[in-house]
């Protein structure tokens, strides 16, 4: 089990959102404030790492015949659990989430860590995996809400910021917010900026692999 070479992976060279380009819709629609932005990659690192620990526990004893449909319900378990964890203690942001907090249970990165890394690795290298790529994820949404928060709005915090009540904070203005380009704040935002962190990754890929082989 190598952390740094996973965290690199989970971050970087395979980054669920950015290379698998996985987790497109709810990257998408939560990524309008600070607050749905970390909720909602907290709650599928959590869930993404118990998952892939019960799987890579139970991968001698799933049958393969059934093992996408077990994966299932395993994940559908620990996502009920953080959902009535969220209602219980943060209800504001269970509130903002909506739908897109069940859905986790047929979230493409969950699943297909599950098949592709879970079911073939021990409990402590699937658990670490979880972890990385679930970092991973959840640093492309803080990302994507700062760039769509200042740019679309010129404010940063939204929900945690400003005071207020927590889901409801204004965010800290930094720029006025006539001066905002309103279309990242729309959903039309999300492709936008989106596709541009996309082309990033993949041209600094691009750029490291060719230096490699200039050596």
């Amino acid at each position: 089990m190598n952390f740094s070479k996973q965290l690199k992976e989970g971050l970087i060279t395979q980054n669920p959102v950015l290379v698998q380009v996985l987790g497109m819709c709810s990257t998408m629609a939560i990524t309008t404030s600070f607050f749905n932005g970390l909720g909602m990659g907290v709650s599928v690192l959590i869930i993404l790492t118990l998952s892939n620990i019960f799987i890579s526990l139970l991968r001698k004893i799933i049958p393969n015949e059934v093992r996408i449909a077990c994966y299932i319900v395993v994940i559908a378990g620990f996502v009920t659990c953080v959902d009535l964890l969220l209602k219980a203690f943060v209800p504001a942001l269970s509130s903002s989430l909506g739908v897109f907090i069940p859905l986790i249970v047929v979230n493409c990165i969950i699943l297909g860590r599950a098949e592709g890394f879970a079911s073939k690795n021990g409990i402590g290298a699937s658990a670490v995996d979880g972890v990385c790529q679930g970092i991973g994820y959840t640093l492309v949404l803080i990302v994507m809400c700062v760039i769509r928060e200042f740019l679309g709005s010129g404010k940063f915090g939204g929900g945690l910021l400003g005071g207020g009540a927590l889901g409801k904070a204004p965010g800290i203005t930094i720029i006025p917010e006539e001066f905002g380009i309103k279309v990242l704040t729309l959903p039309v935002g999300g492709f936008l900026t989106l596709g541009c962190l996309i082309a990033l990754m993949q041209w600094a890929l691009a750029k490291s692999a060719k230096k490699k082989e200039g050596k």
